[in-house]
């Protein structure tokens, strides 16, 4: 009895189920509504602020800038962070796959929640496996918009992740699928090696394009985007395959694979081809750090601005660099620099056998200590003159430059600045004298180690390069290329030039040139006027000091390559001198244009004089100090040129004269006062030459270049001017004088 009693007291009545189930509905709706009040307060930027919808159409990230030539190869980056943007047409279907497969398999059906894989994961991870829930969608929102990462504490952690729903319904609404997927590949972190984005990666760890991904190595790429670390190619290869055959297993589970496709790729190795990013490598090093000092002095000279008004930031901003450089030319630059170059070591280093280079140069070699990096350190840690000394004479480790490749070695300090003294320094440029487009920049021979640029930068004497000038002034004033002087001891106003090799006169204006004459020279600028030359040399593009002294015939001025290639481009375009021009336009992230070059032009010499010059130019080649691009690199096509070759053989250059590419070299070491020890050596016909003839070897050799080995453009109106000297009364230069070989120039 008392136990039935107990069973009715224990008995919920209707109106306690009914009280109880209304205290839960309130409880479920309170919490749907606090959790809708939560959302919305996050969606106001209570806990903090969220992208605007101009944020959305315009994410920020840092992207680097690409410099990209004229045949649309990327020669390199501006960056903070290596990263560049494709396109969607530029992905590869099967990287789209491995990524769908492995990250999102509901990506195309969802609105940027994929609510039934949340609550899945929820179950996983209560009962100990842990998952990540996050949507493609979502993922990109964290990449993009929240700056401080992925937050560690729970609390931060849940109102970053409610943040990024909101942000990921956001994008979902102002997006299409393909651009989500576009703009997440874009800002993907592949860990090490500064590598961000698909672009970057592709490029580090395949050396191809996203397009060019096979479902093997999307796979790997794709498998690193759960731990870029631990699934690193390099570091750790066999998680990198597992990694990878896992993402196979995706990809033939979703249908985007057969088995046998899958089981294919996953007996493969990981077949990489490891680029990883350092400024310096790549082509073009020098053109790239020269061309970003003057786009960063266009823009302050211009104030080109963003829209807001704040600067570009050429590391962060994504802007497009288009140059007149052309990667297959580029290339083949280099490749003729490092084969002149590392012949011409050698000859350099044996001729100091037995003997000690720097004797008597001790002050030069106290300038370079106190002019480095390590002296300035020690200073500042207050070491005395005999502890700095004694630095410098202990040997340390370090990596050093050499032909055969870096060189991990032990020496002192002080023997590493005697190494890098001896190291010969050499420069290039090649350019199209009718549009000024520079088609090729060698500003050194690494830019790792030596960076400063020989091109633009750098200035030196041009030696006999420089007496086309002298003769041009001539030729524009009415003198004949047939026109005879004597080729004997001359005194300029106190000036009295030496000889070597000279040819008995008197002799042709042409003959002179051909065989780089001193005497005669300085005869034909003492007819003409030192200040007509200096200014006609000015007018012709070369920046640095001229001075009006009769020495400026046989190049004692100082200049670079840069300003020697645009001057004798004036002799090819006839007459008219054209600003060397390699910054063509650039553009913002969008495409859209913020600076474009304009060209300079101006007409220095009568087209008729600038033919005859060409034509003496063709001479030196065919007769004179030139004829090694006839009789040893087999360059038969009309080809004009001018070896020089600067005091004491302390500068070796060759100019090259083509109807379409107009090229100069020059060689020497850092310091004037090391050199050859023989102009046989040094001349400019031995030490510059060379890299000209294998350069232009190669162009010609490259069909899809198209460039000419037909004969120069006459003037606009036909030649006027007459050439052949065996026309005029006197006789034309002995057998003799038309034998002399290319074994000295001065």
């Amino acid at each position: 009895m008392q136990r039935n009693t107990k069973k009715q007291n224990n008995k919920l009545t209707n109106e306690d189920i009914k009280r109880y189930t209304l205290s839960f509905w309130k409880f479920f709706v309170g919490l749907i509504i606090l959790g809708f009040l939560f959302l919305i307060s996050i969606g106001l930027g209570l806990f903090g602020e969220l992208p605007s919808f101009r944020d959305l159409e315009n994410p920020k990230s840092n992207l680097s800038s690409e410099i990209i030539s004229a045949d649309g190869a990327v020669l390199g980056t501006y960056y903070i962070q290596n990263r560049s943007n494709v396109t969607y047409k530029e992905l590869s279907p099967a990287l789209i796959k491995a990524l769908i497969a492995t990250e999102d398999i509901r990506f195309n059906s969802h609105s940027g929640i994929d609510f039934k894989r949340t609550f899945t994961i929820i179950f996983y991870n209560l009962i100990g496996k842990k998952q990540g829930a996050s949507t493609i969608t979502q993922q990109l929102a964290l990449n993009l918009f929240q700056e401080e990462g992925r937050a560690r504490s729970f609390s931060k952690r849940f109102i970053q992740k409610l943040q990024e729903w909101i942000i990921a319904v956001r994008l979902e609404q102002n997006y299409t699928k393909e651009e989500i997927l576009t703009m997440y590949l874009n800002t993907v972190d592949f860990g090490a090696y500064n590598t961000y984005g698909i672009k970057s990666a592709a490029r580090t760890y395949f050396n191809t394009t996203p397009g060019e991904l096979n479902p093997g190595q999307a796979a790997v790429l794709v498998g690193m985007l759960k731990g870029p670390g631990i699934y690193s190619p390099i570091r750790y290869p066999k998680n990198s395959i597992n990694r990878r055959n896992t993402v196979l297993d995706n990809m033939r589970k979703s249908g985007f694979l057969t088995a046998a496709e899958a089981a294919s790729f996953k007996e493969k190795p990981l077949g990489l081809t490891f680029r990883p990013n350092v400024y310096g490598d790549g082509i073009a090093p020098y053109l790239r750090a020269v061309l970003k000092t003057d786009i960063k002095n266009i823009f302050n000279q211009l104030s080109i601005t963003k829209a807001d008004g704040t600067p570009y930031d050429l590391d962060r901003d994504g802007l497009k660099i288009y140059t007149t450089i052309d990667s297959r030319m580029q290339l083949y630059a280099e490749e003729a620099q490092k084969t002149m170059m590392k012949e011409l070591q050698v000859t350099f280093n044996n001729q100091y056998k037995g003997r000690d280079p720097f004797k008597g140069l001790e002050v030069l070699l106290d300038r370079a200590v106190k002019q480095s990096d390590r002296y300035r350190w020690l200073k500042n840690a207050d070491q005395s003159d005999e502890e700095i000394k004694k630095n410098f004479n202990s040997p340390t480790k370090m990596s050093i430059f050499s032909w055969k490749g870096e060189l991990d070695t032990t020496m002192t300090p002080m023997d590493s600045i005697k190494y890098n003294k001896l190291m010969l320094r050499n420069a290039m440029m090649s350019m199209e004298p009718q549009t000024g487009y520079v088609k090729a920049w060698v500003g050194g021979i690494n830019f790792t180690h030596y960076k400063y640029d020989q091109v633009k930068m750098g200035a030196r004497q041009p030696g006999s390069t420089a007496k086309p000038f002298t003769y041009a002034v001539a030729i524009d004033n009415g003198y004949s290329p047939c026109f005879k002087v004597p080729n004997a001891p001359i005194n300029v106003d106190g000036w009295a030039p030496k000889s070597e090799s000279t040819v008995a006169g008197p002799i042709t204006l042409k003959t002179a040139l051909a065989h780089s004459q001193n005497w005669a020279t300085a005869d034909v600028i003492q007819r003409v006027g030192a200040q007509n030359v200096a200014n006609l040399i000015k007018n012709m593009g070369i920046t640095t000091d001229v001075p009006a002294y009769p020495s400026i015939a046989l190049g004692t001025f100082d200049a670079s390559v840069y300003d020697m290639v645009g001057a004798y481009s004036t002799f090819v375009n006839h007459g008219v001198w054209t600003q060397p021009i390699y910054l063509l336009r650039i553009e913002d992230k969008n495409g859209a244009l913020i600076y474009e070059h304009t060209k300079k032009v101006k007409v220095v010499m009568n087209d008729q004089s600038a033919y005859v010059m060409v034509d003496m130019l063709k001479g030196v080649v065919e007769k004179g100090s030139g004829q090694r691009v006839r009789w040893k690199y087999k360059l038969m096509n009309p080809i004009g040129g001018k070896t020089g070759t600067s005091q004491s053989n302390s500068d070796a250059w060759f100019i090259g004269v083509t109807p379409q590419l107009v090229s100069g070299v020059w060689t020497g070491a850092e310091e004037r006062a090391i050199h050859f020890s023989t102009t046989a050596l040094g001349q400019g016909a031995n030490a510059a030459l060379p890299m000209f003839a294998l350069f232009m070897q190669k162009v010609y050799a490259d069909k899809e270049l198209k460039y000419s080995q037909g004969d120069f453009e006459l003037p606009p109106g036909g030649l006027q001017r007459e050439l052949d000297c065996s026309k005029y009364q006197y006789d034309y230069p002995s057998e003799d004088e038309r034998k002399i070989d290319d074994r000295l120039d001065f």
